[in-house]
């Protein structure tokens, strides 16, 4: 009878065991596939690309990044969205070359009303000196800038709990020789807009953060601005926690590194907490790798499944542009999955990098998705193709 007893005793336990088993395997098996199965088609979308391609003016630049104006994250077509720039092309193109007086600047705008890709509705701008010649919008200084540095502009969005003021992150760059490709990044800045103010700017902030992370040599630095994602009831979001989550990359690998903020405090830089693998740190030093393979500039967009749409360039600069799903704003994020292999790279010296979404200008069950193109040998590039050096845009589907 005691042998029984035990015999049963152990058999409930296996059991059991079993159970929690197959139950942890499914559940395992589940989260898998929310990071791996994802059914979509993937399109040009040339009336966007067509948008941007212009010979008079503004005629090329990277960065790309759109603000609502109203603070609101899904088409609107009675209101505007800023487009913001880092460096720009301005001057003019005639039968297929480049006009003498054509001239880079380091940073530009525009402004579009609707969600309608038409030139009519867009208008882009650049500060002027006093012989009429193209200047950049924002230059830096700060206390901590240096002559000679300038910005390159990371992402930004309007901040209803702070006046309905413009926030754009701005890397603080400086050059370390003529050659093109030399330069460091020496600062991470906020840019503050009051609300109503136009280009270009004259009554803007410039914030100095802490959000510069700096490694043994240049390419293992990092910092904040890649993305930012307003996860709050006022811009729309689906499940909002109130949050503003803001994306940065660190390091050789690409790394993303994820800090959020409540939109109130956003100018408070000791209250930022710091995802740091297992919950929300004070330290920034005690940040988490996330996922790597990432580029520069990303989005991180709510899917109407629930689930977020990390979208980049894979590696930072390659053909792909690349997809890892997540369930949370700050992952985890699974595997990469190729959405778009570009083709400006079967041009000789064509590079492209940058990718991210553009819910603003997305309809229901789509992703506009926008890539930059450049060169490394650009200048002798661009005067060959002078429209090379602006974004391309993809419609995803899903």
């Amino acid at each position: 009878m005691k042998v029984n007893h035990i015999f049963n005793l152990i058999l409930i336990s296996s059991l059991v065991t079993l159970l929690t088993s197959c139950a942890s395997v499914q559940k395992d098996s589940q989260k898998s596939a929310n990071q791996t199965r994802f059914s979509f088609t993937i399109e040009e979308a040339p009336e966007w690309t067509a948008l941007f391609n212009r010979t008079s003016g503004w005629f090329g630049a990277d960065g790309i990044f759109s603000i609502p104006l109203n603070g609101v994250y899904s088409p609107d077509d009675s209101d505007s969205t800023l487009f913001i720039f880092s460096d720009t092309m301005v001057g003019d193109i005639v039968d297929g070359k480049i006009e003498p007086g054509s001239r880079m600047v380091h940073n530009s705008v525009a402004y579009m009303q609707g969600v309608d890709p038409n030139k009519e509705n867009i208008s882009f701008y650049y500060d002027e000196n006093e012989e009429g010649e193209a200047e950049t919008i924002f230059n830096p200084t700060t206390p901590e800038s240096e002559p000679g540095d300038y910005y390159w502009l990371g992402d930004g969005f309007v901040n209803k709990a702070m006046d309905n003021s413009i926030y754009i992150f701005a890397y603080r760059m400086r050059n370390l020789s003529s050659d093109d490709w030399s330069f460091i990044q020496a600062g991470n800045v906020l840019i503050k807009i009051p609300e109503g103010s136009r280009p270009p700017f004259h009554d803007h902030q410039q914030i100095e953060t802490p959000f510069l992370y700096k490694g043994q040599s240049e390419p293992d630095n990092g910092s904040f601005g890649a993305g930012i994602f307003v996860n709050t009831k006022e811009a729309g979001a689906p499940n909002p926690d109130g949050y503003v989550y803001v994306y940065g990359v660190k390091g050789v690998e690409k790394n993303l590194i994820i800090a959020r903020v409540k939109p109130e405090q956003f100018e408070q830089f000791d209250e930022w907490r710091f995802w740091d693998g297992m919950g929300w740190n004070t330290n920034k030093n005690s940040i988490a790798y996330v996922t790597d393979s990432v580029s520069n500039e990303l989005s991180v967009t709510p899917l109407p499944d629930g689930r977020y749409a990390l979208i980049f360039q894979v590696n930072g600069m390659s053909r792909w542009v690349g997809l890892r799903l997540g369930s949370t704003p700050y992952g985890p994020f699974g595997p990469v999955i190729n959405l778009w292999k570009c083709s400006e790279p079967d041009q000789k010296n064509y590079i492209v990098y940058n990718a991210k979404a553009h819910p603003r200008l997305s309809k229901p069950g789509e992703l506009i998705i926008s890539y930059n193109v450049n060169a490394f040998d650009f200048f002798n590039e661009i005067n060959k193709n002078p429209n090379l050096y602006r974004p391309r845009f993809i419609r995803l589907r899903f």
